[in-house]
């Protein structure tokens, strides 16, 4: 199914030795994220929490890869369990890692603020992005 004309969808690769680049990087900044907004929400965490987050994750992936390499092979795919299980331990990993960040310093990073707040310090900023794009689409940028 196409869900839009133009769709740029870019693969990235995993960066096992690089957390500061491709899925590496993607699941680390999820992962702190998350862990901001449930303290935003008034959830208490601790390092138990990270313990249980990144079980709970593991066994879901596993499963999810069991029940994915059954799919393949019942398609005639072949699925490279063995990389995905490495993704999945690396991930699991980060989820740790991301835990001992936030825990080192909770407030770390602010969120991005709202279009709201953007708006009122740019208040013609729709405008100059509207722009910016119509002289994009005419290949003038």
């Amino acid at each position: 199914m196409d869900i839009a004309d133009i769709y740029d969808h870019k693969h990235q690769p995993v960066s096992e030795g690089d957390p500061g680049a491709g899925l590496n990087r993607m699941s680390l900044d999820i992962a702190k994220a998350l862990y901001r907004k449930l303290a935003t929400l008034g959830v208490q965490i601790n390092a138990e929490s990270f313990r249980t987050i990144k079980a709970t994750y593991y066994r879901i992936a596993l499963d999810l890869i069991e029940a994915y390499d059954n799919d393949a092979v019942m398609n005639g795919l072949k699925l490279d369990r063995h990389s995905e299980e490495q993704a999945v331990e690396l991930f699991a990993a980060n989820i740790m890692e991301a835990g001992a960040v936030f825990l080192d310093n909770p407030r770390d990073k602010a969120f991005i603020p709202s279009w709201n707040r953007v708006q009122a310090a740019i208040p013609d900023l729709l405008e100059r992005m509207h722009a910016a794009v119509e002289l994009d689409n005419k290949g003038k940028v």
